[in-house]
């Protein structure tokens, strides 16, 4: 990765594990502020579901002293790496001044000339690299192994008692749990929203527990423990998708009101069984969805309902776009001189003629 980050750390540590087969006891890691990060050092002794990933792993985590290059046994691989491989490399610059290749430093035309002839000064691509690693530690496992020397570092490798590891387990061990609240959006995390219908018209603090790996989804669960759904992440929509949108958005905004129109219906289809004919009259309003799908709560709608004309006027909402705010303002009227300023700017602007074709 290009970065130190919780995420790299995650995926190095499961690949090591498939890879070797084998779950350890004890990892040894740097002192970086990734490697200490509650994803995977917190340990909750009241609440499972809190644990980081070493504690449902059973791993003790041991960190090298900081400054300390010696007491970092990983260095001495890197060495080997950057001696054998980089080196080698036709985009290799070198680590400082005097590490650089010849065809860098000054005055070395000859080299600089024989370099661009013959590696046209080509630097490989993510996809190359891999294949020259992995290339790499294929050759350098074939080597012997400092601890013993009659065995390669590959059979000493394999010689380890190998475990059967379930990755599917192995990925819901290392799942994360994290408290949050539904709000109107469904379940907001790393400033992206999920959602289910399970989950629909709730406003309380539930756990999610996710994976890195794979962030389409997350798992709810109640305070208490038990399991409510899988929520999904929502596609954003093109909220101009009739005029600037591609086909592709097009589609996706076809889905989603599709959707929405579901939902909506049978939630009125509750509320009419709920209540009363008399005492509720619910209007069949087709709404236009906007960037993400509106929460439908039973309450709300009743609450709605039962508002007057002049109540609605009273109580006008925010709006997210204009078209919005001009099909509420043509439905309920203006109470003030500046609204009806607005409107009739907005019925001159291009908006309204490339969706009204005023």
């Amino acid at each position: 990765m290009m970065t130190e980050s919780t995420q790299c750390i995650a995926s190095a540590l499961r690949n090591a594990i498939i890879n070797l087969g084998l779950i350890p006891k004890v990892v040894y890691q740097d002192n970086g502020k990734a490697f200490k990060s509650r994803f995977f050092q917190n340990v909750d002794f009241e609440e499972d579901l809190f644990n980081g990933v070493y504690a449902n792993l059973n791993i003790h985590s041991v960190f090298a002293k900081p400054y300390n290059a010696r007491a970092k046994v990983i260095e001495r691989f890197f060495r080997e790496f950057q001696e054998e491989l980089e080196k080698g490399m036709p985009s290799y610059i070198g680590t400082s001044i005097e590490d650089k290749p010849a065809w860098l430093k000054r005055g070395e035309k000859l080299h600089a000339e024989w370099h661009k002839k013959l590696t046209d000064n080509h630097i490989p691509t993510v996809s190359e690299a891999s294949k020259y690693i992995n290339s790499w530690i294929e050759f350098h496992n074939n080597q012997p192994c400092p601890n013993d020397r009659t065995k390669t570092i590959k059979e000493c490798l394999n010689s380890v008692q190998k475990q059967n590891i379930d990755v599917q387990r192995l990925d819901d061990l290392m799942m994360k749990t994290e408290g949050r609240t539904i709000n109107k959006h469904g379940i907001t995390f790393l400033n992206m929203h999920y959602r289910s219908e399970a989950i629909l018209g709730i406003r309380d603090k539930v756990n999610i527990r996710y994976s890195l790996f794979d962030l389409s989804k997350v798992n709810v669960y109640s305070k208490k423990g038990e399991f409510l759904c899988v929520a999904h992440r929502v596609q954003k929509v093109h909220p101009m998708a009739r005029v600037l949108g591609t086909v592709k958005d097009m589609e996706e905004y076809k889905y989603q009101y599709e959707k929405q129109q579901k939902i909506k219906n049978r939630l009125v289809k509750q509320i009419r069984k709920t209540f009363p004919k008399e005492e509720l009259q619910v209007l069949d309003i087709v709404t236009e969805p906007t960037l993400e799908i509106e929460q439908f709560e039973p309450e709300k709608m009743v609450r709605e309902h039962k508002l007057t004309p002049r109540e609605k006027q009273m109580n006008k909402p925010m709006f997210d776009s204009d078209f919005e705010k001009y099909e509420w303002l043509m439905n309920n009227g203006c109470t003030n001189p500046e609204d009806r300023k607005w409107l009739a700017d907005y019925i001159r602007s291009n908006e309204y003629n490339n969706l009204y074709g005023g």
